[in-house]
């Protein structure tokens, strides 16, 4: 049953009852859209059609300056639910299900443990090994009914928690439009409706009518959403409780859309933040209602914030800083972002953000800001990108997401590019300001002990009976040497690559391999002597990158056996690596094809491919989904040969 109808259901059922709350403590209640930039019409988007949140915005506080910790859903989840980063805790690869400590249980457990009423409808992909832990710690009740009118105890304070998915990725463009047409656009009137010929497109769109008729089918959704905000808060009202309940809205990150979602520019980052105070509690708000903030706040501020403005107090582990509640004057200066493994696309990049500038750290630049991916991919719009990157007929701006490659490091006067279409990063006006930003990731990287620097595989050796975050904390990682390995990725001379290839240190040789791989120039002899010699490195990841490397320059016929070899290995992790480098191959890789017909059954067999990719399962189940897209898109690859 879709999200909205279960509302009017629970509405139906139930009825408008009286509900008794303390007077001491206010309500919390967030309403979150899922894979939504700030497109609304509170924050001068000219296509939003979202009279609710218009209107909400006039009652509330509207935050400018609110970022996700990362452009995907379930990572940020994490963040949100601990108040930590996901680099420190090992939760910033998409369903990695590294384990955390024991005591962290999610701050909503807090709420519950001091007499708070907890609900969440419906998402819960915490992005952890004990994420079923985190689950029934915090909430009370966790489903698509979940709801503060099931509060068995009317004088109980409640924090609730909707989780919209009307406006996500698979509504957005994934669907069929035969199917979005009937679950959402058949609840819009005929001037609800965004007419293609009508919308505004962004400069590093292509204009094209199946670009258009995505993008307007993007707002569509939008805007059905903003009715179920608005059913939400009628609900709200209906019982009495508006007085008593302070209601935070915002997006997961930015919209599904091409270049918004999986990337760290603004477009993937930047998130509406509403939040409304009633006039009890009007003294724990920033400012009046209707007015805006430009104070910077971050998802890792959302827990601690919650807690301070309820009196409770904040656990030491987490990282962020309240923004409202007492004692909340300081400020941040800079939010922080990561992107990494996303399903089966490999990735690895940081950003920092001030209140004008946007600096971006790409690690892994070889790779395209528009890496082909499984799900999305369902997606008409993807496919129109592809065809029009083969052509070539592109801008400059359309060519910085579609071309085959990113600049190793991005740098935006967001203040006068808030559509991050200028790379300043080779101006000597803006060189103090790179040095700044430069400065301030190297600090946070090493004070929050980024742990995305190392393979996944060694991560899970080094985590063996413990958690990222406490080994992390530890200090038995070299993780400054390990970065400064991938800092030399793109930018260093072959010499250093090399060096990096022979240390003792596994997850550095990866590095080094990955280097390799992405350098430009021809290999010297030297260095294909060194590669060969990786093939039969200790550390899978080493090999997979090592022989990676040999075939981006030209060697594959050294390459796909030691690939093809590690299609076979128990952990798969390892599996995922190996066939995403095949598949990233394509048809150079051909005589890979019988061994990604057998990995593709072993992936199927552990996870049936009709399950939907939304569904969360633990284990090995969501990995070998991975398996499966890129076997199975490497295959599709050759299916007019066959």
């Amino acid at each position: 049953m879709p999200h909205f109808l279960r509302l009017l259901l629970i509405n139906w059922t139930l009825g408008p009852l009286l509900f008794s709350v303390s007077p001491n403590r206010p309500n919390v209640l967030w309403i979150t859209a899922e894979d939504m930039s700030p497109v609304l019409g509170c924050y001068g988007h000219p296509d939003a059609i979202t009279p609710n949140l218009d209107t909400f915005s006039k009652q509330s506080v509207r935050y400018t300056h609110a970022f996700a910790s990362a452009p995907v859903c379930s990572p940020s989840r994490s963040c949100l639910i601990q108040g930590s980063y996901p680099t420190s805790l090992g939760t910033q690869q998409m369903r990695s299900g590294f384990p955390l400590p024991a005591p962290m249980k999610g701050f909503p457990a807090l709420l519950r443990k001091s007499g708070y009423f907890t609900t969440n409808n419906v998402k819960t992909d915490y992005n952890s090994g004990n994420y079923q832990d985190i689950i029934a710690s915090s909430w009370n009740q966790s489903s698509a009914e979940a709801h503060w009118r099931l509060n068995p105890e009317s004088k109980k304070p409640f924090f609730s928690v909707f989780n919209l998915m009307t406006s996500h990725q698979s509504r957005t463009m994934v669907w069929s439009y035969d199917r979005f047409e009937k679950e959402i656009q058949s609840k819009l009137s005929e001037n609800e409706i965004h007419h293609p010929n009508k919308i505004n497109l962004p400069p590093y769109y292509p204009d094209t009518p199946v670009i258009r008729k995505t993008v307007a089918r993007f707002h569509d959704c939008v805007t059905v959403m903003d009715k179920e905000v608005g059913e939400i808060l009628r609900q709200l009202d209906e019982d009495g409780m508006s007085e008593n309940t302070i209601v935070f809205f915002y997006s997961d990150h930015g919209s599904g859309m091409p270049r918004h979602k999986r990337a760290l520019l603004d477009s993937g980052m930047h998130v509406p933040l509403l939040i409304r105070f009633p006039e009890k509690w009007k003294k724990l708000a920033p400012a009046k209602a209707g007015q805006s903030i430009d104070r910077m706040v971050a998802f890792v501020d959302f827990g601690p914030t919650v807690l301070n403005l309820l009196g409770l107090p904040i656990p030491e582990h987490m990282q962020g800083i309240p923004f409202l509640g007492p004692e909340s004057d300081k400020s941040r200066d800079f939010v922080f972002g990561h992107r990494d493994r996303v399903d089966e696309a490999r990735d690895l990049a940081r950003s920092v953000r001030d209140l004008d500038f946007l600096y971006i750290r790409n690690y892994m630049p070889h790779l395209s800001y528009n890496q082909p991916t499984a799900w999305p991919d369902l997606g008409e719009i993807r496919h129109e990108f592809y065809q029009l990157a083969k052509t070539g007929k592109m801008s400059p701006e359309q060519w910085h997401f579609a071309g085959p490659f990113r600049p190793v490091e991005e740098l935006y006067d967001c203040s006068k590019d808030p559509q991050n279409l200028n790379n300043l990063i080779g101006s000597n006006n803006h060189r103090a300001i790179l040095v700044r930003m430069r400065k301030a990731l190297a600090v946070h990287l090493r004070e929050t002990r980024d742990l995305g620097f190392l393979p996944e595989f060694e991560a899970w050796q080094a985590f063996e009976g413990s958690s990222g975050w406490q080994v992390g904390k530890s200090g038995s990682l070299d993780l400054k040497t390990i970065g400064e390995a991938a800092s030399a990725v793109g930018l260093a001379k072959e010499k250093t690559l090399i060096a990096n290839l022979r240390s003792p240190n596994p997850p550095v040789r990866y590095w080094g391999a990955i280097g390799l791989a992405a350098h430009q120039q021809k290999p010297s002899k030297s260095c294909l002597n060194a590669v060969e010699k990786a093939l039969t490195d200790s550390s899978p990841s080493v090999r997979i990158e090592a022989a990676n490397a040999l075939a981006k320059h030209g060697y594959i016929a050294a390459a796909l056996p030691i690939l093809i070899s590690e299609l076979e290995h128990e952990n798969l992790i390892v599996v995922t690596h190996a066939a995403r480098t095949i598949e990233l191959l394509g048809e150079q890789a051909e005589e890979a094809i019988p061994a990604m017909r057998a990995c593709l059954k072993r992936a199927h067999k552990i996870r049936p491919p009709d399950l939907s990719p939304v569904i969360v399962l633990p284990g090995d189940q969501d990995m070998a989904m991975f398996v499966g897209f890129s076997c199975q898109a490497f295959l599709d690859q050759f299916k007019d040969s066959d």
